[in-house]
């Protein structure tokens, strides 16, 4: 392991939880885009929540050996893919809209306010976290290199 694992680890931790705080307020910003995607039939439909999937960054062989034997290896975290929520769209009665159907309902984007300050919470606490680990590595390096004076 090199001596700069656990500051790489961090970083890339910091990088995925960045994306994440992104990818959340977009949702937030699109709570009641009506009008978000043109889909194959000429009709708009409503923004779809999206979502940050992560992964280990190194799924090599060499780094899942490492993990199972005592000397395990500091890889960090990758995004994988950012994925849409297939949860349906939410109804709401609105006959004055101007995206209506005959019945007077509005599909709605499938964004729940609450779910996203939620999530944005556990990506700024993630993000606080590894912030913190960082300073600590760094901490550590700065007294290993103060040995030598």
């Amino acid at each position: 392991m090199s001596i700069f694992g656990s500051i790489n680890a961090s970083a890339s931790a910091l990088t995925a939880q960045r994306l994440r705080m992104d990818v959340v307020s977009s949702n937030i910003a699109n709570a009641q885009s009506t009008r978000a995607v043109l889909n194959e039939n000429g009709e708009y439909e409503p923004y779809r929540r999206k979502m940050v999937v992560m992964q280990s960054a190194d799924n090599s062989f060499k780094s899942m050996l490492q993990n199972a034997s005592a000397a395990p290896s500091a890889s960090g975290v990758k995004v994988s893919e950012i994925t849409e929520d297939e949860e349906p769209f939410k109804l709401t009665y609105n006959p004055d809209h101007p995206d209506a159907n005959e019945a007077g309902y509005v599909e709605m984007p499938n964004v729940d306010p609450l779910q996203e300050m939620v999530d944005m919470m556990s990506a700024t606490r993630s993000y606080e976290a590894n912030v913190t680990a960082l300073n600590a590595s760094k901490s550590m390096l700065m007294k290993a290199l103060e040995i030598g004076k």
